[in-house]
């Protein structure tokens, strides 16, 4: 039998301060494991690569040369690696717990499974309802009406796994937050590259739904577990917009004019009724979904205004 290797990834943009953390959690995480670290930094201008090298001197280093986006680094990392068991993609804000990726590592053998996931918490122990359905037009009514969390009791009216019972279960899922990713090498091979086009968002969710329909299907293991300390996107009015679009772009991509329609005149209810309520995101979002031109240009480093 061939033993298990595992190619971790890690994409890096001004990460200093959270990447230590990253670090040296990653051997007892990784234990009873062969991996190898490829970090692939967006041109950091802080002191993530003095950190990297000081701490784990031999991790492989994949400079993109400019802020190229999340998915670019991860094809940059991925063009680096050799034939393994599973590439492993981290952001660095998680904290992997002892014994994470082992536990894994046996729902990734399950038939039909392309991509596992861990069981993630908060830095304040509660978890973090990680596990999505794929969007739809009534899911983005249902939140838009009653809010993320009592719309994703039901699975036809939320896109966010809230019933705490569905984490405690290998059960499987459209897709998952992309913070923690063990991803099987057939289908990183089946997959091919990650899209670029999204810089920022959407990326992991296109990604899973197209492994989906390759026949690579995302599975939580309830017994892994890591700790995210997420990232800005719930405070940040520019990153939040970012999302927001590149979500009626990805629904745009898989589904037919109309029903794009309805899916962007749900989310405009969403975050303008939130606007109303003094949300200053949802107010720059409602904006630049009244923007065409926005939901046409591509996302780069330099038009996320």
């Amino acid at each position: 039998m061939n033993p298990v290797t595992i190619e971790v990834i890690v994409v890096t943009w001004n990460s200093a301060e959270v990447l230590p953390g990253l670090l040296d959690s990653l051997e007892q995480g990784l234990h009873g494991v062969h991996w190898k670290l490829t970090v692939a930094d967006n041109a950091s201008a802080d002191d993530t690569l003095t950190i990297l090298q000081a701490r784990l001197p031999e991790a492989r280093t994949v400079q993109t040369g400019y802020n190229a986006g999340y998915a670019a680094a991860i094809n940059a990392a991925l063009a680096h690696v050799d034939p393994c068991t599973a590439v492993l993609v981290l952001n660095p804000d998680i904290r992997l717990t002892p014994g994470c990726v082992a536990a894994m590592l046996p729902q990734l053998d399950r038939a039909g499974t392309g991509i596992v996931v861990p069981r993630l918490h908060g830095e304040s122990g509660a978890l973090t309802h990680s596990l999505r359905r794929e969007p739809a037009v009534l899911r983005a009514v249902g939140e838009a009406v009653l809010g993320n969390r009592r719309a994703g009791r039901f699975a036809l009216l939320g896109e966010i796994v809230t019933a705490e019972a569905a984490y405690r279960t290998a059960a499987t899922a459209d897709w998952a937050t992309g913070a923690a990713l063990l991803i099987s090498w057939d289908c990183v091979q089946d997959c091919g590259p990650w899209d670029e086009s999204f810089f920022l968002y959407s990326e992991e969710t296109e990604y899973a739904l197209r492994a989906r329909d390759l026949g690579h299907r995302t599975r939580l293991a309830p017994e892994a577990h890591a700790v995210h300390l997420e990232g800005d996107s719930e405070v940040s009015p520019r990153l939040w917009t970012l999302l927001t679009l590149n979500k009626v772009r990805l629904f745009r991509r898989r589904n037919s004019a109309p029903a794009t329609a309805l899916f962007w005149a749900a989310t405009l209810l969403r975050e303008s009724s939130r606007a109303l309520l003094g949300h200053r995101r949802s107010r720059r979002a409602a904006a630049a979904l009244l923007s065409p031109a926005r939901l046409r240009t591509r996302p780069t480093a330099d038009n996320l205004v």
